[in-house]
């Protein structure tokens, strides 16, 4: 059941069998990774994560199939791969986990063992979708991330103490920076917002002890493509 479909060369046959299952497995890991994170985050997958998606494992499967499934020429290409994705922006653990799904099975395919890619994509996508309807790991807590800048001559470091005890049950300073030519301080908090907190009225406080200058609040999600 697990024999591979290549032997000693590769056969036209077997190279459009390989490249179109490569395919069609491609876009199980496509539509699985668009249900996940538009469950998770509210919003569908990029179409160009899902586009790379569904076409690395043919991609994948291609490259190993021309080293002739040399497993340490194999290794050397699945990691081309991943330094061609880690030299672009930055992903999240989710994308990052459906590429390398999607390397794995090109992999698969490009070694020519069909039913073994088939049975391990349709396993995996399936416990990935189950991960996701049972919100496995994901925290209830309104954790949000906040944006704020200062002049620099305030004293950032209690400067919003009074406003954080009234309006979130925690605040932790993640990063402070000069901005502006120095002129400004930028900085980030890590904040959890108390039940039934009015945003709008938070950020208004927020806007007059900083002079009116820029304030940004947004979820907890890593600002990079999905």
């Amino acid at each position: 059941m697990f024999n591979s479909i290549i032997t000693d060369t590769v056969t036209p046959q077997s190279f459009f069998i390989c490249i179109g299952v490569a395919f069609v497995l491609g876009m199980i890991v496509a539509l699985t990774h668009q249900w996940t994170a538009k469950r998770s985050y509210g919003r569908s997958a990029s179409a160009g994560m899902v586009t790379t998606l569904a076409t690395l494992p043919m991609l994948v499967s291609v490259a190993i199939m021309l080293v002739n499934g040399n497993l340490g020429a194999g290794v050397a290409v699945m990691g081309i791969f991943s330094l061609i994705r880690f030299r672009s922006i930055p992903g999240n653990s989710r994308s990052i986990l459906s590429v390398f799904f999607a390397m794995a099975i090109g992999l698969a395919v490009g070694t020519g063992y069909i039913a073994f890619a088939a049975i391990f994509t349709v396993i995996v996508a399936i416990m990935l979708l189950i991960l996701s309807g049972l919100a496995f790991g994901e925290s209830t807590v309104r954790e949000k991330k906040l944006t704020v800048l200062v002049p620099e001559d305030i004293d950032y470091t209690d400067v919003f103490d009074e406003i954080f005890a009234v309006y979130t049950n925690n605040h932790f300073l993640e990063k402070a920076k000069t901005t502006n030519m120095g002129s400004l301080f930028e900085l980030v908090y890590r904040i959890e917002l108390k039940e039934g907190v009015n945003e709008k009225e938070f950020i208004d406080k927020l806007r007059i002890k900083n002079g009116n200058l820029k304030v940004a609040l947004s979820h907890m999600l890593m600002e990079e493509e999905l």
